[in-house]
């Protein structure tokens, strides 16, 4: 195996010392894996991907992560819950939505002839109410054609992207 020596500042010693520390010895893996890491994201960047981070499960506590353009997005609140769809193009031209719905919550107020003053009081936590909601979930779904994304979506987000849908992500003009 080839021997590449590698200069190293003062001030960065520490980092390496500590990465060391992390991978057990095995310095040269840890640099390989930060380069391998370092060319993935760079070659996509350069492409006019951006690395996207999403939560996902119920509560979304759980990461997920890609390569993808973003092409829109889209919310709505229906009852006492609101839902948020965000829209991506993939590196491999699939397309990835995310679905955040917040929990839902419900509000109950004792009972009484419900005027406007019995109402407000209640509103601003100055009379007897209870309260509870579940817990939030989102997901990320990988869909790879327009008409499986058109079923996935609202159709007022389908309207607003699907002039981008068609096309290309990035257009090689030879000018």
């Amino acid at each position: 195996m080839p021997n590449k020596t590698i200069y190293v500042s003062d001030d960065d010693l520490p980092l390496y010392q500590r990465a060391q520390e992390l991978v057990q010895g095995n310095l040269s893996a840890a640099i390989t894996t930060a380069l391998r890491r370092f060319v993935e994201v760079e070659e996509e960047r350069r492409e006019g991907f951006k690395e996207i981070t999403v939560k996902v499960g119920s509560p979304p506590n759980r990461k997920q992560r890609f390569f993808g353009v973003f092409l829109g997005e889209w919310g709505r609140q229906a009852r006492n819950r609101v839902e948020r769809y965000r829209l991506y193009r993939t590196r491999t031209n699939k397309f990835a939505v995310h679905i955040e719905r917040s929990p839902d919550w419900s509000w109950e107020h004792p009972a009484g002839n419900g005027g406007w003053f019995e109402r407000m009081t209640n509103y601003l936590g100055m009379g007897d109410q209870s309260w509870g909601h579940t817990a939030g979930e989102a997901k990320l779904e990988v869909v790879e054609t327009v008409e499986e994304l058109r079923e996935k979506i609202p159709a007022e987000l389908f309207e607003m992207v699907k002039g981008a849908l068609e096309n290309p992500t990035i257009e090689d003009l030879d000018i």
